[in-house]
Protein backbone atom coordinates (compact mmCIF):
# COMPACT_ATOMS: atom_id res chain seq x y z
CA UNK A 1 0.00 0.00 0.00
CA UNK A 2 1.55 3.31 -1.09
CA UNK A 3 2.29 6.17 1.29
CA UNK A 4 -0.10 8.36 -0.76
CA UNK A 5 -2.96 5.91 -0.16
CA UNK A 6 -2.15 5.78 3.54
CA UNK A 7 -2.09 9.58 3.77
CA UNK A 8 -5.43 9.78 1.99
CA UNK A 9 -6.97 7.34 4.44
CA UNK A 10 -5.56 9.15 7.47
CA UNK A 11 -6.81 12.48 6.08
CA UNK A 12 -10.27 10.92 5.87
CA UNK A 13 -10.01 9.57 9.44
CA UNK A 14 -8.33 12.65 10.93
CA UNK A 15 -11.54 14.28 12.17
CA UNK A 16 -13.16 11.03 13.32
CA UNK A 17 -13.92 11.40 17.06
CA UNK A 18 -12.87 7.80 17.74
CA UNK A 19 -9.23 6.61 17.61
CA UNK A 20 -8.34 4.95 14.28
CA UNK A 21 -5.20 3.57 12.64
CA UNK A 22 -4.13 2.10 9.31
CA UNK A 23 -1.80 -0.91 9.61
CA UNK A 24 -0.28 -3.49 7.31
CA UNK A 25 -0.78 -7.25 7.47
CA UNK A 26 2.22 -7.57 9.83
CA UNK A 27 0.59 -5.41 12.54
CA UNK A 28 2.77 -2.37 11.77
CA UNK A 29 1.00 0.97 12.15
CA UNK A 30 1.25 2.99 8.92
CA UNK A 31 -0.77 5.98 10.11
CA UNK A 32 -2.90 7.16 13.04
CA UNK A 33 -5.54 9.87 13.32
CA UNK A 34 -5.47 12.70 15.87
CA UNK A 35 -7.87 10.92 18.26
CA UNK A 36 -5.61 7.84 18.38
CA UNK A 37 -2.47 9.90 18.97
CA UNK A 38 -4.10 11.82 21.78
CA UNK A 39 -5.77 8.81 23.34
CA UNK A 40 -2.56 6.80 23.56
CA UNK A 41 -0.35 9.71 24.59
CA UNK A 42 1.51 10.68 21.39
CA UNK A 43 2.34 14.22 20.33
CA UNK A 44 2.92 15.30 16.74
CA UNK A 45 1.93 13.68 13.47
CA UNK A 46 4.39 10.74 13.48
CA UNK A 47 3.54 9.31 16.89
CA UNK A 48 3.03 5.54 16.81
CA UNK A 49 3.88 5.07 13.10
CA UNK A 50 6.25 2.14 12.62
CA UNK A 51 5.31 0.40 15.86
CA UNK A 52 3.18 -2.74 16.21
CA UNK A 53 -0.43 -2.23 17.28
CA UNK A 54 -0.17 -4.78 20.09
CA UNK A 55 2.89 -3.01 21.53
CA UNK A 56 0.91 0.18 22.06
CA UNK A 57 -2.51 -1.09 23.09
CA UNK A 58 -1.52 -4.22 25.04
CA UNK A 59 2.19 -3.76 25.80
CA UNK A 60 2.79 -7.20 24.33
CA UNK A 61 5.86 -8.29 22.39
CA UNK A 62 3.78 -10.54 20.14
CA UNK A 63 0.25 -10.52 18.63
CA UNK A 64 -2.80 -10.91 20.88
CA UNK A 65 -3.67 -14.42 19.68
CA UNK A 66 -0.16 -15.53 20.70
CA UNK A 67 -0.60 -13.92 24.12
CA UNK A 68 -3.77 -15.67 25.23
CA UNK A 69 -6.33 -13.25 23.77
CA UNK A 70 -8.48 -13.03 20.67
CA UNK A 71 -6.98 -11.01 17.85
CA UNK A 72 -9.20 -9.00 15.46
CA UNK A 73 -6.68 -9.38 12.61
CA UNK A 74 -6.64 -13.15 13.03
CA UNK A 75 -10.46 -13.16 12.93
CA UNK A 76 -10.51 -10.92 9.84
CA UNK A 77 -8.05 -13.21 8.04
CA UNK A 78 -10.27 -16.21 8.69
CA UNK A 79 -13.49 -14.57 7.51
CA UNK A 80 -12.12 -12.15 4.92
CA UNK A 81 -14.46 -9.52 6.28
CA UNK A 82 -15.01 -7.18 9.22
CA UNK A 83 -13.91 -8.33 12.69
CA UNK A 84 -15.21 -6.84 15.92
CA UNK A 85 -14.49 -7.71 19.54
CA UNK A 86 -14.03 -6.29 23.01
CA UNK A 87 -10.49 -5.75 24.32
CA UNK A 88 -8.79 -4.13 27.29
CA UNK A 89 -6.27 -1.50 26.19
CA UNK A 90 -3.56 0.36 28.08
CA UNK A 91 -3.70 4.15 27.90
CA UNK A 92 -1.95 6.94 29.83
CA UNK A 93 -5.10 7.10 31.98
CA UNK A 94 -4.96 3.37 32.76
CA UNK A 95 -6.65 0.27 31.40
CA UNK A 96 -10.04 0.56 29.73
CA UNK A 97 -12.58 -1.55 27.87
CA UNK A 98 -12.70 -0.83 24.15
CA UNK A 99 -14.78 -2.05 21.23
CA UNK A 100 -12.36 -2.80 18.38
CA UNK A 101 -13.55 -2.93 14.75
CA UNK A 102 -11.16 -4.03 12.00
CA UNK A 103 -11.92 -3.58 8.30
CA UNK A 104 -9.70 -5.03 5.55
CA UNK A 105 -8.38 -2.97 2.60
CA UNK A 106 -8.16 -4.90 -0.69
CA UNK A 107 -5.99 -4.36 -3.75
CA UNK A 108 -7.06 -4.72 -7.40
CA UNK A 109 -6.69 -8.51 -7.18
CA UNK A 110 -8.91 -8.72 -4.10
CA UNK A 111 -6.03 -9.46 -1.73
CA UNK A 112 -5.85 -7.88 1.74
CA UNK A 113 -3.00 -5.36 1.84
CA UNK A 114 -3.86 -3.41 5.00
CA UNK A 115 -6.50 -2.82 7.67
CA UNK A 116 -8.32 0.13 9.21
CA UNK A 117 -8.88 -0.29 12.93
CA UNK A 118 -11.40 1.86 14.79
CA UNK A 119 -11.51 1.90 18.58
CA UNK A 120 -14.47 2.98 20.70
CA UNK A 121 -14.06 3.30 24.46
CA UNK A 122 -16.87 1.75 26.53
CA UNK A 123 -17.97 4.13 29.27
CA UNK A 124 -20.35 1.63 30.84
CA UNK A 125 -17.69 -0.35 32.74
CA UNK A 126 -14.34 0.15 34.42
CA UNK A 127 -11.29 -2.11 34.59
CA UNK A 128 -10.05 -0.62 37.86
CA UNK A 129 -11.84 0.16 41.14
CA UNK A 130 -14.42 2.89 40.72
CA UNK A 131 -17.09 4.63 42.73
CA UNK A 132 -19.99 3.59 40.49
CA UNK A 133 -21.06 1.31 37.64
CA UNK A 134 -19.80 -2.04 36.42
CA UNK A 135 -16.29 -3.23 37.34
CA UNK A 136 -14.30 -6.16 35.99
CA UNK A 137 -11.88 -7.54 33.44
CA UNK A 138 -12.28 -11.32 33.67
CA UNK A 139 -13.08 -13.32 30.56
CA UNK A 140 -16.61 -14.13 31.78
CA UNK A 141 -17.34 -10.49 32.64
CA UNK A 142 -15.91 -9.26 29.33
CA UNK A 143 -18.14 -11.67 27.39
CA UNK A 144 -21.26 -10.25 29.05
CA UNK A 145 -19.95 -6.71 28.50
CA UNK A 146 -19.27 -7.46 24.83
CA UNK A 147 -22.85 -8.68 24.37
CA UNK A 148 -24.09 -5.55 26.12
CA UNK A 149 -22.07 -3.24 23.86
CA UNK A 150 -23.50 -4.98 20.80
CA UNK A 151 -27.16 -4.70 21.73
CA UNK A 152 -27.22 -1.40 23.63
CA UNK A 153 -27.31 0.90 20.54
CA UNK A 154 -30.29 -1.05 19.14
CA UNK A 155 -33.83 -1.00 20.51
CA UNK A 156 -34.08 -4.78 20.91
CA UNK A 157 -35.54 -6.25 24.11
CA UNK A 158 -32.81 -7.64 26.39
CA UNK A 159 -33.17 -10.50 28.87
CA UNK A 160 -30.54 -10.61 31.62
CA UNK A 161 -30.18 -14.09 33.09
CA UNK A 162 -28.06 -15.32 35.97
CA UNK A 163 -27.97 -16.07 39.65
CA UNK A 164 -29.40 -13.68 42.22
CA UNK A 165 -26.99 -10.94 43.21
CA UNK A 166 -24.97 -10.81 39.98
CA UNK A 167 -25.73 -7.14 39.32
CA UNK A 168 -28.62 -7.31 36.86
CA UNK A 169 -29.85 -3.79 37.60
CA UNK A 170 -26.36 -2.37 37.02
CA UNK A 171 -26.20 -4.17 33.66
CA UNK A 172 -29.70 -2.95 32.79
CA UNK A 173 -28.73 0.63 33.58
CA UNK A 174 -25.57 0.19 31.48
CA UNK A 175 -27.74 -0.91 28.53
CA UNK A 176 -29.81 2.24 28.98
CA UNK A 177 -26.80 4.53 29.38
CA UNK A 178 -25.23 3.22 26.16
CA UNK A 179 -28.44 3.59 24.14
CA UNK A 180 -30.06 6.45 22.25
CA UNK A 181 -32.59 6.70 25.10
CA UNK A 182 -29.99 7.58 27.76
CA UNK A 183 -31.29 11.13 28.26
CA UNK A 184 -34.78 9.80 29.04
CA UNK A 185 -35.99 7.99 32.20
CA UNK A 186 -34.73 4.62 33.42
CA UNK A 187 -37.64 3.08 35.35
CA UNK A 188 -37.48 -0.07 37.48
CA UNK A 189 -40.50 -2.36 37.84
CA UNK A 190 -40.03 -4.77 40.75
CA UNK A 191 -42.12 -7.78 39.76
CA UNK A 192 -41.67 -9.62 43.08
CA UNK A 193 -44.52 -9.92 45.55
CA UNK A 194 -47.11 -7.81 43.69
CA UNK A 195 -50.73 -8.94 43.45
CA UNK A 196 -52.51 -8.79 40.09
CA UNK A 197 -54.35 -5.58 40.96
CA UNK A 198 -51.36 -3.81 42.42
CA UNK A 199 -49.12 -4.86 39.54
CA UNK A 200 -51.61 -3.53 36.97
CA UNK A 201 -52.13 -0.20 38.74
CA UNK A 202 -48.37 0.29 39.25
CA UNK A 203 -47.61 -0.54 35.64
CA UNK A 204 -50.47 1.22 33.83
CA UNK A 205 -51.63 3.79 36.39
CA UNK A 206 -55.26 4.44 37.27
CA UNK A 207 -58.03 7.00 36.91
CA UNK A 208 -59.76 8.83 39.74
CA UNK A 209 -62.41 6.61 41.34
CA UNK A 210 -61.06 3.41 39.74
CA UNK A 211 -61.06 1.74 43.18
CA UNK A 212 -61.43 2.65 46.84
CA UNK A 213 -58.72 5.13 47.74
CA UNK A 214 -58.13 6.34 44.18
CA UNK A 215 -58.89 9.96 45.01
CA UNK A 216 -57.02 11.26 41.99
CA UNK A 217 -55.63 9.95 38.72
CA UNK A 218 -52.08 8.62 38.72
CA UNK A 219 -49.72 7.84 35.84
CA UNK A 220 -48.16 4.38 35.85
CA UNK A 221 -44.54 3.40 35.39
CA UNK A 222 -45.01 2.85 31.65
CA UNK A 223 -46.11 6.48 31.20
CA UNK A 224 -43.33 7.70 33.48
CA UNK A 225 -40.75 5.95 31.30
CA UNK A 226 -41.94 7.61 28.09
CA UNK A 227 -39.03 7.60 25.63
CA UNK A 228 -36.76 5.75 28.07
CA UNK A 229 -36.12 2.23 29.35
CA UNK A 230 -38.28 0.03 31.57
CA UNK A 231 -36.41 -2.59 33.58
CA UNK A 232 -38.62 -5.51 34.68
CA UNK A 233 -36.67 -6.98 37.59
CA UNK A 234 -37.45 -10.66 38.27
CA UNK A 235 -39.94 -10.89 35.42
CA UNK A 236 -40.37 -14.59 36.20
CA UNK A 237 -42.47 -13.52 39.20
CA UNK A 238 -45.13 -11.74 37.12
CA UNK A 239 -48.49 -13.38 37.94
CA UNK A 240 -49.73 -15.64 35.15
CA UNK A 241 -52.96 -13.65 34.89
CA UNK A 242 -50.96 -10.46 34.31
CA UNK A 243 -48.64 -11.97 31.74
CA UNK A 244 -51.30 -11.70 29.04
CA UNK A 245 -51.71 -7.95 29.69
CA UNK A 246 -47.94 -7.46 29.63
CA UNK A 247 -47.79 -9.38 26.35
CA UNK A 248 -50.51 -7.16 24.86
CA UNK A 249 -48.55 -4.09 25.92
CA UNK A 250 -45.37 -5.36 24.24
CA UNK A 251 -47.13 -6.48 21.04
CA UNK A 252 -49.39 -3.47 20.49
CA UNK A 253 -47.43 -0.73 22.25
CA UNK A 254 -50.69 0.47 23.81
CA UNK A 255 -52.39 0.27 27.23
CA UNK A 256 -55.21 1.72 29.32
CA UNK A 257 -55.09 2.98 32.85
CA UNK A 258 -57.08 1.01 35.42
CA UNK A 259 -60.63 2.34 35.29
CA UNK A 260 -59.91 4.30 32.11
CA UNK A 261 -61.28 4.10 28.57
CA UNK A 262 -58.66 6.05 26.65
CA UNK A 263 -55.97 4.03 24.89
CA UNK A 264 -52.47 5.38 25.46
CA UNK A 265 -49.32 4.74 23.44
CA UNK A 266 -46.24 3.33 25.14
CA UNK A 267 -42.74 4.29 24.00
CA UNK A 268 -40.05 2.43 25.92
CA UNK A 269 -37.19 -0.03 25.53
CA UNK A 270 -37.65 -3.31 27.42
CA UNK A 271 -34.92 -4.81 29.59
CA UNK A 272 -35.95 -7.75 31.77
CA UNK A 273 -34.07 -9.86 34.29
CA UNK A 274 -34.62 -13.11 36.14
CA UNK A 275 -32.72 -15.75 38.07
CA UNK A 276 -35.44 -18.30 37.32
CA UNK A 277 -35.27 -20.90 34.51
CA UNK A 278 -37.91 -19.34 32.24
CA UNK A 279 -37.62 -22.03 29.57
CA UNK A 280 -38.41 -24.72 32.14
CA UNK A 281 -41.28 -22.58 33.46
CA UNK A 282 -42.65 -22.40 29.91
CA UNK A 283 -42.49 -26.20 29.68
CA UNK A 284 -44.26 -26.48 33.05
CA UNK A 285 -46.96 -23.98 32.04
CA UNK A 286 -46.11 -21.37 34.70
CA UNK A 287 -44.80 -18.80 32.21
CA UNK A 288 -46.41 -17.99 28.86
CA UNK A 289 -44.42 -19.17 25.85
CA UNK A 290 -45.49 -16.20 23.70
CA UNK A 291 -44.32 -13.74 26.37
CA UNK A 292 -41.03 -15.62 26.79
CA UNK A 293 -40.22 -15.36 23.08
CA UNK A 294 -41.23 -11.69 23.10
CA UNK A 295 -38.77 -10.79 25.89
CA UNK A 296 -35.98 -13.24 25.04
CA UNK A 297 -34.87 -11.53 21.82
CA UNK A 298 -31.33 -10.88 23.05
CA UNK A 299 -30.44 -12.92 26.15
CA UNK A 300 -27.27 -12.09 28.10
CA UNK A 301 -25.94 -14.54 30.68
CA UNK A 302 -24.40 -12.73 33.64
CA UNK A 303 -21.54 -14.64 35.30
CA UNK A 304 -21.59 -15.62 38.95
CA UNK A 305 -18.84 -14.34 41.21
CA UNK A 306 -17.36 -17.87 41.20
CA UNK A 307 -16.81 -17.47 37.45
CA UNK A 308 -14.92 -14.18 37.83
CA UNK A 309 -12.75 -14.70 40.91
CA UNK A 310 -9.98 -12.52 39.48
CA UNK A 311 -12.38 -9.54 39.61
CA UNK A 312 -12.90 -9.80 43.38
CA UNK A 313 -10.04 -7.43 44.40
CA UNK A 314 -11.39 -4.75 42.04
CA UNK A 315 -14.92 -5.28 43.31
CA UNK A 316 -13.78 -5.18 46.93
CA UNK A 317 -12.04 -1.84 46.56
CA UNK A 318 -14.92 -0.44 44.48
CA UNK A 319 -17.54 -1.49 47.02
CA UNK A 320 -15.49 -0.07 49.87
CA UNK A 321 -15.44 3.26 48.05
CA UNK A 322 -19.21 3.22 47.58
CA UNK A 323 -20.29 2.19 51.07
CA UNK A 324 -21.03 4.51 53.93
CA UNK A 325 -18.40 5.06 56.58
CA UNK A 326 -16.77 7.72 58.74
CA UNK A 327 -15.89 10.80 56.74
CA UNK A 328 -12.54 10.38 54.99
CA UNK A 329 -12.02 6.74 56.00
CA UNK A 330 -9.89 4.80 53.52
CA UNK A 331 -10.04 1.06 54.03
CA UNK A 332 -7.11 -1.31 53.57
CA UNK A 333 -7.68 -5.04 53.02
CA UNK A 334 -4.96 -7.41 54.20
CA UNK A 335 -3.54 -10.08 51.95
CA UNK A 336 -4.98 -12.84 54.10
CA UNK A 337 -8.45 -11.28 54.07
CA UNK A 338 -8.37 -10.70 50.32
CA UNK A 339 -7.36 -14.29 49.66
CA UNK A 340 -10.11 -15.56 51.96
CA UNK A 341 -12.61 -13.48 49.96
CA UNK A 342 -11.27 -14.97 46.73
CA UNK A 343 -11.48 -18.54 48.02
CA UNK A 344 -15.10 -18.32 49.16
CA UNK A 345 -17.86 -19.61 46.81
CA UNK A 346 -20.20 -16.59 47.19
CA UNK A 347 -23.64 -18.18 46.71
CA UNK A 348 -25.12 -14.67 47.00
CA UNK A 349 -22.61 -13.24 44.50
CA UNK A 350 -21.78 -9.52 44.45
CA UNK A 351 -24.72 -8.64 46.70
CA UNK A 352 -23.37 -10.98 49.39
CA UNK A 353 -19.84 -9.61 48.92
CA UNK A 354 -21.18 -6.10 49.52
CA UNK A 355 -22.95 -7.21 52.70
CA UNK A 356 -19.79 -8.88 54.02
CA UNK A 357 -17.75 -5.73 53.35
CA UNK A 358 -20.40 -3.50 54.98
CA UNK A 359 -20.18 -5.67 58.09
CA UNK A 360 -16.37 -5.72 58.02
CA UNK A 361 -16.28 -1.94 57.75
CA UNK A 362 -18.20 -1.63 61.04
CA UNK A 363 -15.50 -3.60 62.89
CA UNK A 364 -12.53 -2.00 61.11
CA UNK A 365 -11.90 0.73 63.65
CA UNK A 366 -8.48 1.57 62.22
CA UNK A 367 -9.61 1.30 58.60
CA UNK A 368 -7.91 -2.09 58.15
CA UNK A 369 -9.96 -5.17 57.21
CA UNK A 370 -8.29 -8.43 58.24
CA UNK A 371 -9.53 -11.95 58.95
CA UNK A 372 -10.86 -10.73 62.29
CA UNK A 373 -13.45 -8.63 60.50
CA UNK A 374 -14.73 -11.41 58.19
CA UNK A 375 -17.69 -13.63 59.15
CA UNK A 376 -17.12 -17.30 59.99
CA UNK A 377 -18.82 -18.61 56.85
CA UNK A 378 -16.24 -16.84 54.69
CA UNK A 379 -13.35 -18.11 56.80
CA UNK A 380 -14.68 -21.66 56.66
CA UNK A 381 -14.63 -21.44 52.89
CA UNK A 382 -10.86 -21.01 52.86
CA UNK A 383 -8.12 -23.27 54.24
CA UNK A 384 -5.07 -22.20 56.16
CA UNK A 385 -2.54 -23.00 53.45
CA UNK A 386 -4.77 -21.59 50.69
CA UNK A 387 -4.94 -18.27 52.50
CA UNK A 388 -1.22 -17.80 52.08
CA UNK A 389 -0.58 -19.67 48.82
CA UNK A 390 -2.76 -17.97 46.19
CA UNK A 391 -3.14 -19.48 42.77
CA UNK A 392 -1.06 -17.67 40.14
CA UNK A 393 -4.17 -16.67 38.19
CA UNK A 394 -5.66 -14.69 41.10
CA UNK A 395 -4.15 -11.19 40.84
CA UNK A 396 -4.25 -9.04 43.94
CA UNK A 397 -4.34 -5.35 44.60
CA UNK A 398 -1.29 -5.10 46.91
CA UNK A 399 -2.43 -5.03 50.56
CA UNK A 400 -0.56 -4.90 53.84
CA UNK A 401 1.47 -8.15 54.21
CA UNK A 402 0.82 -10.60 57.02
CA UNK A 403 2.58 -13.65 58.39
CA UNK A 404 3.03 -16.93 56.49
CA UNK A 405 1.54 -20.28 57.45
CA UNK A 406 4.45 -22.62 56.69
CA UNK A 407 4.12 -26.20 57.82
CA UNK A 408 0.40 -26.02 58.58
CA UNK A 409 -1.75 -28.50 56.71
CA UNK A 410 -4.77 -27.29 54.73
CA UNK A 411 -7.75 -27.42 57.04
CA UNK A 412 -10.87 -25.41 57.68
CA UNK A 413 -10.56 -22.44 60.01
CA UNK A 414 -13.21 -23.55 62.47
CA UNK A 415 -12.67 -24.34 66.15
CA UNK A 416 -12.04 -28.05 65.69
CA UNK A 417 -9.45 -27.42 63.00
CA UNK A 418 -7.71 -24.78 65.09
CA UNK A 419 -7.52 -27.16 68.04
CA UNK A 420 -5.89 -29.79 65.86
CA UNK A 421 -3.48 -27.19 64.52
CA UNK A 422 -2.63 -26.07 68.03
CA UNK A 423 -1.86 -29.66 69.06
CA UNK A 424 0.60 -30.07 66.19
CA UNK A 425 2.07 -26.57 66.17
CA UNK A 426 5.48 -26.21 67.80
CA UNK A 427 5.07 -22.80 69.34
CA UNK A 428 2.84 -20.54 71.39
CA UNK A 429 -0.75 -19.54 70.63
CA UNK A 430 0.48 -16.05 69.90
CA UNK A 431 2.87 -17.42 67.25
CA UNK A 432 0.13 -19.63 65.76
CA UNK A 433 -2.24 -16.66 65.51
CA UNK A 434 0.48 -14.61 63.81
CA UNK A 435 1.14 -17.34 61.25
CA UNK A 436 -2.58 -17.65 60.51
CA UNK A 437 -2.91 -13.89 60.08
CA UNK A 438 -5.47 -13.50 62.87
CA UNK A 439 -5.22 -11.90 66.28
CA UNK A 440 -4.53 -13.95 69.39
CA UNK A 441 -7.88 -12.78 70.73
CA UNK A 442 -9.68 -14.16 67.66
CA UNK A 443 -7.86 -17.48 68.05
CA UNK A 444 -8.95 -17.74 71.69
CA UNK A 445 -12.54 -16.81 70.77
CA UNK A 446 -12.80 -19.48 68.07
CA UNK A 447 -11.32 -22.16 70.35
CA UNK A 448 -13.74 -21.24 73.13
CA UNK A 449 -16.73 -21.17 70.74
CA UNK A 450 -15.94 -24.72 69.67
CA UNK A 451 -15.61 -25.89 73.28
CA UNK A 452 -19.00 -24.39 74.20
CA UNK A 453 -20.83 -26.25 71.43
Amino acid sequence: MSSLQVNNLISYLEHDPDPAIVMDVDYTILGANRAYRQHYGYDGMVGPVGRKCFQISHRYDKPCDQSGEQCPMSMARQTGGVARLLHIHYTPKGQEHVDVELRPILDEAGEIVAYVERIRTLRTASVGPTGQGLVGSSRAFNQALSDLSRVAPTDLPVLLQGESGTGKELFARAVHDASERKLNPFVVVDCTGLSDTLFESELFGYEKGAFTGATQAKAGLIETANGGTVFFDEIGDVPLTMQVKLLRLLESGTFRRVGGLDTKTADFRLVAATHKPLQRMVDEGTFRADLFYRICVFPIELPSLRQRVEDIPRLVHSLLRRGAGPLGTQYVVSEAAMLALQRYDWPGNVRQLKNVLDRARVFADDGRIDLDQLPNEVLRGATAVQLFQPKPDLPLIPPTPVGKAKGIRARRLDGATLKAMEAEFMGSRKELAAQLGISERTLYRKLNEDSAQ
